[in-house]
């Protein structure tokens, strides 16, 4: 079994290696198990910043981090 945290780096290397693709939309990006895939886990905070980026930050960071994000993933 995979850990989260291992979850995580690989959903972040995705991310990394396909910014490029424009129909990826990696704020959606959710870790669940396999046998209960109903709970779901948000990856990334996913809020919108100025000009329409999302937040690339971990889902649990201080709210006010939001405003000081470049918004690049």
């Amino acid at each position: 079994m995979i850990s989260v945290d291992d979850a995580r780096a690989l959903a972040e290397a995705l991310r990394d290696s396909l910014r490029n693709v424009s129909a990826i939309d990696f704020g959606e990006t959710t870790l669940s198990e396999e046998d209960r895939q109903f709970v779901r886990t948000r990856v990334w905070c996913d809020r919108r910043l100025p000009g329409g980026a999302r937040c690339p930050l971990p889902t649990d960071h201080p709210g006010e981090l939001c405003a000081a994000s470049s918004g690049s993933p």
